[in-house]
Formats: structure tokens, sequence, C-alpha cells
């Protein structure tokens, strides 16, 4: 048996609750805990309590909508991700999942459909990272990555924090954060790569998501007249940086398609047009899923550095910033989410997520899977974000029967 959800009643929420934070070039900009954001949240109260949900609310201000299950004491199967938004974000980045969570429930009410465990659905505070670094902040205190303290006091750049911004906007709930037992977490959302598209699926069966490294890199040279220094007697600092980071490129594209590295930061020192550049910093940011690979890397990335600098004698400096090992989600919530594209007939493929997620931390304490759907030419964070209204529906398609096939239902006569 399948459930099929309202594709219209999907996309018209979704296109209600773009409204607020609304950009002028279609987007969507609701930063974490701004009165916008309250917006969001309000709405999707008052959504949540009219399809017979209940509230807690954690003090990190993560937000539990529950419908109950036959078994009280059975912990939710839930469903969630986010609705605060990048300064220039999409309609679907994040509050796709939110309210695909939703039309699960309001189908199943439809439906008069009964499970044995809760559902739930979740709304997670501060996911990208816009306004409170860093990104998926609460799920990582849900998940104990941080404490609650270092939660509550990251700050903005006004010096506001957390702690004072779930205040003044009523969010700021008495639940412990991380106190909540889940029985599983599915978490629906746009792909934000453009494989699905290009292979024309219609749905991602995610194995987990790319762990990452990131650097800084500091290459010294000498700072020198840019007209009477001869060419053999440059000490570069630029073009020593620029052959480490083609070297980056080169690496990335031999241990392909999966990795990925990338240089975003850049700064020259002295930065003037007639001095030879005597120092140059950058950072680098490296990708792939496999922990195996992420380690040769790093081994082979760093033993270029030093290579590549030692030839043309100069000095290069690395430190190692963050890491993020590989995520793999749960085989058997991983399992549901295929045999449920498959029993709908929908073309799918396992992928891997470039991005990160709540789920990703959610998956240290739960047991976790996650569905993609495409997105027009793979553009996220950005106000041209699109999505297509069946895709969606397709996706909210999976998530029901994933869901369900882990809360158990309890009227099965009443399915039709």
């Amino acid at each position: 048996m399948s459930i099929k959800t309202n594709k219209d009643r999907l996309w018209n929420n979704l296109m209600e609750m773009a409204k607020i934070g609304a950009t002028e070039k279609g987007g969507s900009c609701r930063l974490a805990l701004t009165t916008e954001d309250k917006a969001g949240r309000d709405l999707f109260v008052k959504w949540c309590k009219a399809a017979g949900c209940s509230l807690s609310v954690d003090n990190m201000g993560n937000m539990f909508f529950r419908r109950a299950g036959s078994d009280p004491n059975a912990p939710p199967i839930a469903m969630g991700s986010h609705l605060d938004t990048q300064p220039h974000g999409g309609k679907f980045d994040g509050v796709y999942g939110v309210l695909a969570g939703l039309e699960v429930v309001c189908t199943l009410n439809d439906n008069h459909i009964g499970t044995c465990a809760p559902i739930e659905i979740i709304v997670w505070t501060n996911e990208e990272g816009s306004r409170f670094a860093p990104a998926m902040l609460a799920s990582s205190v849900f998940a104990g990555v941080f404490d609650l303290e270092y939660g509550l006091s990251r700050k903005d750049k006004a010096g506001i924090t957390v702690e004072s911004a779930l205040q003044s906007i009523g969010y700021a709930g008495d639940m412990v954060c991380g106190d909540h037992m889940l029985g599983a977490f599915f978490e629906a959302h746009i792909e934000q790569g453009p494989l699905l598209e290009e292979e024309g699926k219609t749905i991602g069966v995610v194995k987990g998501a790319q762990g990452a490294r990131w650097y800084d890199v500091i290459v010294k040279g000498t700072d020198a007249h840019a007209g009477s220094t001869p060419m053999n007697g440059r000490r570069d600092a630029l073009v020593v940086a620029a052959r480490i980071i083609d070297g980056l490129h080169n690496m990335a594209l031999l241990h392909g398609p999966d990795a990925v590295a990338t240089v975003g930061e850049l700064a020259v020192s002295p930065n003037s047009r007639n001095t030879i550049p005597g120092e140059v910093l950058f950072s680098v940011d490296i990708r792939h899923h496999s922990e195996k690979t992420l380690k040769e890397l790093d081994r082979v990335f760093q033993t270029q550095c030093h290579t590549t600098a030692d030839a043309m004698g100069l000095e290069v400096e690395i430190t190692d910033v963050w890491y993020q090992p590989p995520v793999l989600f749960n085989e058997i919530c991983v399992n549901a989410v295929e045999h449920a594209a498959s029993e709908l007939t929908l073309p799918y493929r396992k992928i891997f997520s470039g991005a990160g997620h709540d789920a990703c931390l959610v998956s240290r304490v739960s047991p976790t899977g996650m569905i993609f759907v495409p997105c027009e030419g793979g553009i996220s964070h950005n106000e041209s974000e699109n999505a297509n209204a069946d895709d969606l529906a397709a996706g909210c398609d999976v998530l029901i029967n994933a869901v369900l096939s882990q809360a158990g239902i309890v009227n099965e006569s009443l399915a039709v």
C-alpha cells in the first residue's frame, strides 16, 4: 500500500510561507530568530495546531509538533528541517522539509490513518548559520556536539546572543535540548546540486553526507619592487599560491567525481600594483564521502603544498581549521526511503549530500535518513532557487511512506 499526499496543498503552503521575508527577486530572507523568523514560526504553529498537533519547545528554540500515536511510550518518528534562510535565500531550502512534514500529518488526518508511534515535525533553530555561527547550531546542541551554554552564547554581528534573541521572539522553551528521544528522523530537502536533474531522477536516496576538511594556508615570500627585481630572483608568494591552488584543483579532479576542493578566500600582501607579493593567505575546503579517501586527500594536499613551496625557496604554513567526518545514515532508514521510492515507481538514485544538514547531526543520536528532490540547475542559497511542484510532491509521498514503515499503521483499513 502506498499513500499519496496533496500536491496542491503542499505547494500553496510553500508559497504562503515564502511571503514572509519575501525578497525583490523572488526569494526569502528569514534570518534566524529575527522578526521574520518569528512570523514564519507563528504561521507554522497555527497550521500545526489546526492539524491537531501539540507543541513543545526546547531551550535552543527547537520546535517539536506531535501527532499522538496509539503507544504514548513509543519514541516518535520525526520529520523536519528548518525555517531560517540565507540573506538572499530561496523558497525551498529547509522550509520544504518542514512543510513536507506538515503535509504528511495532514494526509494522515485526511485518510484517518492512525500510527502506533507518535509522529513529530521538528523545526531546528539556526541551521543556516547566517546570523549566528556556526551553522546547524541547535541540532548540534541537541546531538551533544556543543553544550547548551555554548549554543546560547553565540552572538550575531550586533552582539546579540542566541539566548537574548530567543527570548525577544518568544521561543525560548523550557524543555532541555537533547532530552528528547527519537525513534527515527527523516529530512526531505532539495538536492542543492545538479545530479538528479541531469540524470532525470525524481528522488535522491541519501546514503550520507560528505566529510570536510578546512585549512588556512600562508605562503611566505619576500616583498620586492615589481620593476627592478629580475624574474629569476623573485620570491613571489602569489605565484606559489597559484600553483598550490592549481594542484589542489587537479587533485580533486583525479579523485572525482566525488571529491571536491575549493579556495574561497584569498588575501594578498601588500596588495600593491607594483610590489611583488610577499605573503598570501588562502582558505581550502576539501570534501569527500569516504573517510579513507579524505585522509588520502589531506596527505596529498599537504605534500603538494610543501613540495611546491620548497621548489621556489619559499615557506608555507598549513593550519587545520575544522574537520567534519563523513556521515553514513542508518541502513534501515535509507532502505525505507529506497523501498518507498520503488513502490511508488519513482525514478531514483542513491546519492551523498555535498552540503551539511541538521540530519547529519541528528544521525549521531537517532536513526536518520534523508530524501532529496531535484532543484532547477542545482541552484540553492540564491533567490532564483526553484523546484518543480510534482517533484516536491513525489518527495513528500516518499516521506510519508518511509515514516509509516517505521511508525506502524494501526488502522490500515482506513488507509484508502
